[in-house]
């Protein structure tokens, strides 16, 4: 492997060393109180110290997340493809879709809590709002950007609109599909969180409203800190897999992922 290749699969975590050093040097030169900002040492002195409240938290995060994102892939995809493959339901469902998109989804969290209560169910359809419109997106466009003059020599050999739409249409997809599937990973976190924040007794959100309200920062950025790490991952293994299965559409590295 040259030096260019290990320098960067390294390059992510200089990176993230840089910020570390710069931060810790900024809250020390200027003597930012841990209260307005703290160094990330200190995060780490109470990420460690509070470690098993967190996980406490974090597992709930984990399993609403993966289950709205889960019901965003199945939603998606359905949408997707019934979208992209025909252009009168396109023109009538696609601007639905756009102005759903649009509506704030942290305004529906109050709503749902009446529909639902509070606990869990908020938080997986908030993650689910916000992470299954990139995926039927996407789909949608795989499918929609299929050139006609393919699609009539797929006719002329006597395929059906199901075989073109199944076995042309979504393997060509497979790059947007993957690549809406980053996307909406770390969206349905942020669903996740926000709902939390609002109206649940377990997760992360709820851990940073509790730490914020008794003003113990060092454990509202331990806690953040968890989930960007949880959403690194996820991140990661879609990168994985979609260089696998698309490797003739991925780029070489990302994340360090490389062949």
């Amino acid at each position: 492997m040259t030096s260019n290749k290990w320098l960067g699969r390294a390059m992510p975590y200089l990176t993230v060393l840089a910020m570390l050093l710069v931060w810790e040097l900024t809250c020390v030169l200027f003597a930012i109180p841990s209260f307005v900002l703290p160094r990330p040492t200190v995060v780490a002195v109470s990420l460690y110290q509070n470690f098993n409240t967190i996980w406490f938290h974090a597992e709930r995060t984990l399993l609403t997340t993966l289950l709205g994102f889960g019901l965003a892939v199945g939603v998606g995809l359905i949408l997707g493809i019934v979208v992209g493959s025909s252009q009168l339901v396109y023109q009538g469902l696609y601007p639905v879709l756009v102005g759903f998109n649009s509506i704030p989804k942290v305004a529906l969290v109050p709503l749902m809590v009446v529909w639902f209560g509070i606990g869990s169910v908020p938080a997986v359809l908030t993650a689910f709002m916000l992470s299954f419109f990139p995926i039927a997106v996407n789909i949608a466009t795989g499918i929609a950007t299929l050139e006609p003059e393919l699609q009539d020599v797929l006719r002329s050999l006597g395929a059906s609109r199901l075989d073109i739409i199944s076995k042309v249409g979504l393997p060509r997809s497979l790059p947007y599909f993957f690549a809406s599937l980053k996307i909406a990973i770390t969206l349905a976190f942020v669903g996740s969180v926000i709902s939390e924040t609002l109206a649940s007794d377990r997760g992360i959100g709820t851990l940073v409203e509790q730490a914020s309200a008794n003003f113990k920062i060092p454990l509202v950025f331990a806690g953040l800190v968890v989930v960007a790490t949880l959403g690194i991952a996820m991140y990661a293994i879609f990168a994985y897999l979609e260089k696998r299965m698309t490797h003739w559409a991925t780029r070489t590295v990302e994340f360090g992922i490389g062949g």
